[in-house]
């Protein structure tokens, strides 16, 4: 499971006419009955579909936020030059998270954005760590720089595509030399889809992602729909799914999950060499969006961290038994996020 990042795609249209007072205007009938036909679209113009539906959540451009996790163990965890285990408390966990995704190209015919995003986690533990695994997490956390090209492509008036293709390094590194090959990941999406109102967009496509931590390709349903002025649902799966509640057009509530997650080399973290981190979180969770002013919202969350994958192995991108140096033994806790967002008109 897992998948990668989205395009959701909102319409906007207006059309404004005039009268004039004093004149006759040929094209108008004495009787004042209009012919309505007289105002359609010059012969050979083109409409495309845009990216969004009707009370679509906000795009953000720029986003700053902090998560934080409450406590939950690490239990059954081998220790060096020995052939115990030990259990760990971690008090808490978190970190802080960015986003930057700008546009380069924005018209009818084509919309192409580059982006940058860092996922930031550290780790404190309650006990003293008793081997380079865990004393790597508690000294320099992990951390996940990336960037990404996302284009959308609307064909007509109701078929579309998207592209999105990132890079990311994943490490628990406390320097910039310490960043390798072995710490890079990449995804990419393509999903084709249909337009079939200003409410409703639908989409199928290919994922290779690693947001359950191992490298996947996986099929991809992406529909965003709204039901009517209040309710709506946006739907990106398997990474992510939400039900939207639309209180007025400056604050909404959703209530779904989101997949996150990826691959981090544990440089130097264990004495024959680096250990990866196969790491993968499924978050069910409640997100409350607010406008504060202008362009300006402030976006809350609160939900269970459930642990899909927390494995360490001794080769990258292995999933093979035997390269296993620690396999997924972590508690499940509560977590709370807060971010400010600059968003699209």
């Amino acid at each position: 499971m897992k998948s990668y990042i989205f395009l959701f795609l909102i319409p906007f249209f207006s059309l404004t006419s005039m009268n004039a007072h004093g004149q006759t205007d040929s094209t108008v009938p004495a009787n004042d009955e209009f012919d309505y036909s007289l105002f359609t679209d010059a012969a050979g113009v083109k409409r495309y579909a845009t990216q969004k539906v009707i009370n679509q959540s906000p795009s953000r451009i720029v986003s700053i936020g902090f998560e934080y996790h409450d406590r939950f163990q690490m239990n059954q965890v081998p220790q060096d030059a020995s052939n115990t285990i030990a259990d760990y408390t971690i008090r808490n966990m978190s970190g802080f998270r960015a986003q930057v995704n700008l546009p380069v190209i924005s018209n009818d015919k084509f919309i192409w954005q580059v982006g940058a995003n860092y996922w930031g986690s550290q780790f404190t533990f309650k006990q003293v760590p008793g081997s380079k695994f865990e004393s790597r997490l508690q000294q320099n956390g992990l951390h996940s720089l990336g960037v990404q090209s996302t284009i959308f492509k609307p064909l007509d008036e109701k078929h579309w595509l998207v592209v999105q293709v990132a890079a990311d390094v994943n490490s628990s590194f406390s320097k910039i030399a310490e960043i390798s090959r072995q710490t890079l990941t990449l995804s990419g999406t393509a999903i084709y889809g249909w337009k079939y109102s200003d409410r409703n967009m639908f989409g199928v496509g290919l994922a290779r992602t690693y947001r359950a931590g191992a490298l996947l390709h996986v099929p991809v349903i992406f529909w965003n729909k709204t039901f009517n002025d209040h309710y709506g649902m946006e739907l990106l799966l398997p990474a992510r799914g939400y039900v939207r509640r639309n209180f007025s057009t400056t604050s909404m509530l959703q209530l779904g999950y989101e997949l996150e997650g990826n691959q981090f080399q544990l440089a130097n973290a264990a004495a024959n060499g680096s250990l990866f981190l196969q790491r993968g979180e499924l978050k069910p969770r409640i997100m409350w969006d607010q406008k504060i002013a202008g362009f300006i919202w402030l976006n809350l969350q609160a939900g269970l961290r459930m642990n899909w994958r927390f494995d360490v192995m001794n080769k990258a991108g292995s999933r093979e038994i035997a390269d296993r140096f620690y396999e997924n033994q972590l508690t499940n806790p509560f977590f709370f996020a807060i971010s400010l967002n600059l968003v699209s008109p």
